[in-house]
């Protein structure tokens, strides 16, 4: 990996943490790896320990790594048991925790303008879509629709994600090496359709949450467009604001 260049005009810390993204995006530490020390980081970029330490703290910020106290700085990874759910903000009223998973379909398509636009695709470039329900018990909470480019996620099956234990961001990490670092929400009110409806189990025309997220993997490149409709009469949406 190259060294920071003195000419740039980015402030050092931050060329750091650009340095150890490509190597991530590289693949040269994975999800779940431990980082090389802080005094190896600062040899191995020419800088000192408190400058790439600053880096590594913008890193922690945006959950790119994760400290852990007398461990050191790991590559953070969705299949940690307490990083989940960590895209989905939707907490139950009574404080249960975790969903059963019920696939509706998955398939090949093409790319809409819409969903193109979005993940950075060409017109009409394969895409795979994905339909599931989200359940509290036997209560539908969230009905999910994701468009992932097929390039990505070649292979990506109803049998691979029924045969999965973990998350779909856990299967998306573990399986096809694609971590989302990011995402970015659009929150609006909707009513359910009649096919929204009939798979939520609620009234046509029920007030629902419509959450439509873009997310991103290093390099702030996007590789997942998701709609939720979300049930909230048990369920509220959490946010945590810095």
């Amino acid at each position: 990996m190259p060294k920071t260049s003195a000419r740039a005009t980015a402030p050092l810390y931050e060329q750091i943490r650009q340095l150890i993204v490509s190597a991530l995006a590289a693949g040269e530490w994975k999800p779940g790896d431990a980082l090389p020390s802080e005094a190896h980081l600062a040899q191995r970029f020419g800088a000192s320990a408190g400058t790439v330490r600053r880096a590594l703290d913008e890193l922690t910020a945006a959950h790119v790594v994760e400290r852990r106290q007398g461990a050191g700085t790991f590559v953070a990874t969705h299949t940690a048991p307490g990083n989940s759910y960590r895209f989905l903000r939707l907490v139950a009223d009574d404080g249960a925790t975790g969903f059963r998973r019920e696939l509706v379909h998955c398939r090949r398509a093409r790319a809409t303008a819409e969903s193109a636009r979005a993940l950075h695709l060409r017109p009409a470039e394969p895409v795979i879509e994905v339909r599931r329900l989200l359940l509290r018990g036997a209560r539908p909470v969230v009905l999910d629709d994701l468009w992932l480019p097929e390039r990505h996620f070649d292979g990506l099956d109803s049998a691979q994600i029924n045969a999965y234990p973990g998350t779909l961001y856990a299967l998306f990490e573990e399986r096809f090496r694609v971590h989302m670092v990011r995402a970015e929400e659009k929150l609006r009110a909707v009513s359910a359709t009649a096919e929204a409806a009939a798979l939520l189990g609620v009234a046509e025309g029920r007030p629902l949450l419509s959450v439509e997220r873009v997310a991103y993997t290093y390099g702030d490149r996007p590789v997942e467009l998701r709609r939720g409709l979300y049930c909230t009469d048990a369920d509220f949406y959490r946010n945590e604001l810095n």
